[in-house]
């Protein structure tokens, strides 16, 4: 049984001791330990039956465990860090449902390296994290059935924001412009190893049937707009409509748009609207 082959490892605890591993702060590394707390954060990607999961920067093997062991059909494990491989290579040959790749996970193309239908679910690095985000979503066509992952709380605060909302932005808008985005759970500093200066929320994204057709163009206008947040779209957008030949009152009158309104304002419809009133 993989249960109990699993449940012969030594404690996450025990290994990190065994092998002498430090979080490096350079790769924003912060260990979570509690077998109980990550196996809470696998379950939000359940059910795994038959479900190819890709984990990026596993570290000592916390999620990875608890990703095996509620089921998920296979777990490729993605690790720039060399000190952490022999850890998961107990972790594979206990469960016979883990591979590893060592190397840079903004290098790989998981929907090659991973069959489907693919999850990811990670406790991302802290200095890759959104850069790893925008490439997942704005990826053409989708390869993930889902994304549950691990921020910084005011990243994941930025992703699922709605208008009107301080964290609300161009991440925001380009996000739930592809999925439904909500944080499913906040997990405080103190429960890393070591524990990092701020909390974290685990977010997760379950694909829209139909997504935003032209994420690019959404990004440039939305670039353009919270560029310049506190001025009103009159001022912050007229650059950008000069530069697409619109006329600034019409196009934002044609989305419906009040031209003194700021951008943070304003919803991720109207500005899918703007984008492609732009396009005409």
């Amino acid at each position: 049984m993989v249960t109990e082959r699993m449940d012969a490892l030594p404690t996450l605890h025990e290994t990190v001791r065994i092998h002498g591993l430090r979080a490096d702060k350079s790769l924003g590394q912060h260990f979570l330990l509690d077998l109980n707390l990550t196996r809470s954060i696998a379950r939000l990607a359940t059910p795994l039956d038959g479900v190819h999961v890709a984990e990026v920067g596993p570290g000592p093997g916390g999620l990875t465990r608890a990703l095996i062991l509620e089921g998920a059909e296979s777990v490729l494990a993605i690790e720039m860090d060399d000190r952490f491989l022999p850890l998961l290579d107990d972790i594979a040959r206990a469960s016979g449902k883990l591979s590893v790749h060592h190397g840079d996970a903004l290098k790989l193309n998981i929907a090659e390296a991973l069959p489907g239908p693919r999850k990811i679910v990670a406790n991302l690095p802290y200095n890759v994290g959104t850069k790893m985000l925008v490439d997942w979503i704005t990826a053409r066509p989708r390869f993930w059935e889902q994304l549950v992952l691990m921020f910084q709380l005011e990243v994941a605060q930025r992703v699922c924001a709605q208008p009107g909302e301080s964290a609300y932005g161009r991440l925001a808008v380009l996000c739930q412009s592809v999925g439904e985005c909500r944080i499913a759970m906040e997990v405080p500093a103190r429960l890393f190893t070591p524990p990092p200066k701020v909390d974290s929320a685990v977010i997760v994204i379950d694909p829209l049937d139909t997504p935003f057709e032209d994420l690019k163009a959404l990004g440039e206008l939305t670039q353009a707009a919270f560029g310049q947040r506190r001025k009103m779209l009159r001022a912050s957008l007229k650059t950008y409509a000069k530069r697409k030949g619109l006329d600034l009152a019409d196009w934002l009158g044609a989305a419906g748009v009040d031209p003194q309104a700021r951008p943070e304002t304003i919803s991720v419809a109207q500005f899918q609207q703007l984008c492609r009133g732009a396009a005409i």
